[in-house]
C-alpha cells in the first residue's frame, strides 16, 4: 500500500476522532465546574451553545446520540441550572432544549480552556507555523470530505 498525506492526515483524525479521545478532553475542559458537568454531558451544553435551542431529537443529531441519551444528560443540566426546557414557539406540543445564562457561561469557559490548552501547544511552533496551520485546518473544513454539503 503505499503511503500519502492523506493517509498521514486520516490516521491523524482517526485519533483526534476517537471516542476516547474525545472523552479524555472534554474530561479536562469540564474539571471542576460541578458535578452535573462532565465528558457525557459537555456535548450536549456545546452542541446547544453551537445550534441554540432546539429539540432533543434535532439535537441528538448534531452531536451524535440518540434523543433518549440526550434527554437523561439534559435532564442533569436542567437540574444543575445550566438549560431549560421551553415550549416550542412553532409546535405548542414540543419541548426545546436551551442553554440558561449560567450555561452559556460554561461554555464560554470551557472554550477558554480549550484555546489556551491549543496556544499552550502551538506555543513552541515558530507564530507563523502555527498561523498557517489554523489557516489550513479551516481551509481542509470548509473545502475537504467532512464540509457540508
Amino acid at each position: 500500500m503505499t503511503h500519502s498525506t492523506g493517509h498521514d492526515i486520516a490516521e491523524a483524525l482517526g485519533l483526534l476522532l476517537r471516542r476516547d479521545t474525545r472523552a479524555r478532553l472534554y474530561a479536562r475542559l469540564t474539571d471542576g465546574l460541578g458535578e452535573a458537568v462532565d465528558d457525557l454531558t459537555y456535548p450536549v451544553l456545546s452542541g446547544l451553545a453551537r445550534i441554540g435551542p432546539s429539540s432533543a431529537a434535532d439535537l441528538g443529531r448534531e452531536i451524535g446520540l440518540d434523543r433518549t441519551t440526550v434527554t437523561r444528560r439534559a435532564d442533569r443540566l436542567e437540574q444543575a441550572g445550566l438549560l431549560q426546557r421551553r415550549p416550542d414557539p412553532a409546535d405548542g406540543r414540543a419541548t426545546l432544549l436551551a442553554l440558561t445564562g449560567e450555561g452559556t457561561h460554561l461554555v464560554a469557559v470551557t472554550r477558554q480552556r480549550l484555546a489556551d490548552a491549543i496556544e499552550a501547544s502551538l506555543a513552541a511552533w515558530p507564530s507563523a507555523d502555527a498561523e498557517a496551520f489554523a489557516r489550513y485546518l479551516r481551509r481542509f473544513v470548509d473545502e475537504g470530505p467532512f464540509a457540508a454539503d
